[in-house]
């Protein structure tokens, strides 16, 4: 199964036209991340029969050359932001994994779906697309994983994602949720969460693979 014919019987619905309509008419009156051609990047890296962890965020980073279609990830010519560091930072405490290419294009294709629940956001305006319709959308994608598949990582960082949690069915997935990565709340038990020797382990005892972080 694919993508394309998951998403059909949404994207032929009128509800849809409207939404990627008002999307287009943002895109044409202003600066808005990431390119357009990138919005659907994440589904496009991350093929539905190899999803095998979903991590959720808000909507994209909304300064210049960061956006790039990938919740948390930038592109290599910008600092990373705080969230990204934060996350960079548990790595190496939960693995000893120094990492430091921003982009997470390479989780993207082993098989980590990084989703926004927003798909885009005007130019440094944060949260500004919030209110297009993208979230029932992007909510259709996390039940249909959940439907469809089985042994599926879900990682809900904070209590915006953790929302998402109705709909997934908990009886065959598994479900990490911890404070977010941002500043605000790093301490409030993100730190600690080892989420990536989680994910691993949850992986190897169902025989699927581990994520090479």
């Amino acid at each position: 199964m694919d993508w394309k014919t998951i998403l059909e019987p949404f994207k032929n619905t009128e509800y849809f036209e409207n939404l990627w309509q008002k999307v287009k008419e943002e895109y044409a009156s202003g600066k808005c991340f990431p390119p357009k051609s990138q919005i659907f990047r994440a589904l496009e890296l991350t093929p539905f029969d190899e999803v095998k962890v979903v991590i959720i965020g808000q909507d994209p980073y909304h300064n210049d050359f960061q956006a790039n279609g990938l919740c948390f990830s930038v592109s290599e010519e910008v600092a990373a932001p705080p969230s990204l560091k934060n996350i960079f930072t548990e790595l190496k405490d939960d693995l000893g994994i120094q990492r430091t290419k921003k982009e997470l294009d390479d989780w993207a294709t082993q098989g980590v779906l990084l989703l926004n629940a927003t798909l885009s956001v005007q130019a440094h305006s944060p949260n500004s697309h919030k209110d297009l319709g993208w979230e029932k959308f992007t909510n259709f994608i996390i039940k249909e994983i959940s439907d469809k598949k089985e042994n599926v990582v879900f990682v809900l960082w904070g209590a915006f994602a953790q929302k998402k949690e109705e709909f997934i069915d908990s009886s065959k997935h598994y479900i990490i949720k911890s404070a977010h990565p941002s500043p605000f709340s790093v301490y409030r038990g993100f730190y600690g969460s080892k989420p990536f020797s989680k994910i691993n382990g949850y992986l190897e005892t169902k025989s699927l693979g581990i994520i090479s972080w």
